[in-house]
């Protein structure tokens, strides 16, 4: 058994590349199953967000990372030759303790943000509808959540939220002063948009529009926070009243090109506009910054806005990183007492055969008994049975490496002629 990863994230790549290999939730399903027809890979997941892509299998022999860049190439956008360090290669603890990191939020652009557990979450039904979730993948996914847990409440590391939609938020108000008086004008209306609204909201914004290509979608989002909804196909004729545009969408295709900001622009009558664009693939077009009145800033941006409030949460993620090291390991011991399973089951298996026979030999001999008699007779065999079962077995559990666990096995199959 052997786990591999193989991913791209804000720390090895920027959103020019991030946004090619992204894959929307659409796809994952028939990019699972391509997975699944990869040369040794028996389980499977693609976690696939804003600041990360990341593709995580078992297979039955050391697997080729090789391979699943190929397989990226084929399933994504991404076709020219990777710069040097842009991909990162993890096996086995390596993949564990990456795993936990990232659910925990300790290796996102925003310490402590909350949206990545859920991600997770969504990238695990996904493989597991795929049918990718097996044994492996489950018991390192599910004591990823468990780890997440620990972390957010053992530790402070959540205890002022921040994220990406906040963060967005907060470098509209640095560039405005205040968002009262000002028109916010949020494409998309998924959990990003929400959080963003809600946000806004508090901030002071007075008037909130809201487009999305699912229209009942935006309303129902109009709703809840006092806004007003339209569909994505009006954007063209409504978009020349946002002071601020929030994108978050998962269009493969910008929403915004260059001349529908030039448009907005010159109905604005030199009135700036700042594009807050959170999405991955991108909805504005780059090239929009260079429009006179107009600012441009993508989720890679987002971390200068932050990180004069990191200090706080660092300190919380030193005690986090200890928690993670704290479950990287009991997480390895028991996939190494899980090795020892058939060995422990045989030796039980052949103590109760020994038991059982000599109990009903004695038995016999013992005449009649009354039924507590028998029962205390029972329970003392049984009782006998694994105190002699006790020393051996912990002794096999707590050998340090698997050479001297394989030794131990071979010579308890061969003491007691277990067949395993």
């Amino acid at each position: 058994m052997s786990l591999l990863l193989l991913g791209a994230s804000h720390h090895t790549a920027p959103i020019e590349q991030r946004e090619k290999l992204a894959l929307h939730a659409s796809a994952l399903p028939s990019a699972l199953g391509l997975l699944a027809a990869e040369p040794g890979v028996r389980e499977g997941l693609i976690l696939s967000t804003c600041n990360r892509v990341e593709v995580l299998v078992e297979a039955a022999a050391p697997a080729d990372a090789s391979g699943l860049l190929g397989f990226l190439t084929r399933v994504t956008h991404f076709t020219a030759p990777p710069p040097p360090g842009m991909f990162y290669e993890l096996a086995d603890a390596g993949v564990v303790r990456h795993l936990f990191r990232v659910a925990s939020s300790l290796d996102s652009l925003i310490v402590g943000e909350p949206q990545i557990l859920g991600q997770l979450k969504h990238a695990y039904a996904a493989a597991h509808a795929a049918g990718m979730i097996g044994a492996e993948l489950e018991a390192l996914v599910s004591r990823a959540f468990h780890a997440a847990k620990r972390v957010r409440t053992e530790t402070a590391i959540a205890s002022q939220p921040v994220s990406v939609s906040q963060a967005a938020v907060d470098l509209a108000r640095q560039i405005f002063g205040d968002l009262h008086h000002k028109t916010v004008l949020l494409l998309g209306a998924g959990a990003m948009g929400e959080a963003a609204a809600r946000y806004l909201m508090a901030q002071g914004a007075s008037r909130l529009l809201i487009a999305n290509r699912h229209l009942p979608r935006a309303q129902a989002l109009a709703e809840k926070y006092g806004g007003e909804a339209f569909a994505l196909d009006q954007l063209r004729a409504q978009g020349e009243y946002a002071d601020v545009v929030i994108s978050c969408t998962g269009a493969p295709q910008p929403l915004v090109t260059r001349a529908d900001a030039a448009h907005f622009l010159a109905r604005r009558r030199g009135r700036p506009m700042l594009f807050l664009d959170i999405a991955v693939p991108r909805d504005v077009e780059p090239s929009v910054h260079q429009l006179e009145n107009a600012f441009v800033y993508n989720i890679d941006d987002l971390d200068k806005v932050v990180i004069a409030n990191l200090d706080g949460r660092r300190r919380e993620a030193v005690a986090g990183e200890s928690i993670i090291e704290t479950e990287v390991a009991l997480f390895a011991r028991r996939r190494e007492n899980r090795d020892l399973v058939p060995i422990l089951k045989a030796l039980q298996e052949h103590a109760e055969t020994v038991r059982a026979a000599e109990w009903m030999r004695v038995r016999k001999k013992l005449g009649p008994l009354t039924p507590e008699q028998e029962q205390a007779l029972e329970a003392l065999t049984r009782s006998l049975m694994q105190k002699w079962l006790h020393h051996p077995m912990v002794e096999l559990k707590a050998a340090s490496t698997p050479a001297e666990r394989a030794a131990m096995s071979e010579l308890l199959q061969r003491l007691y002629a277990l067949d395993l």
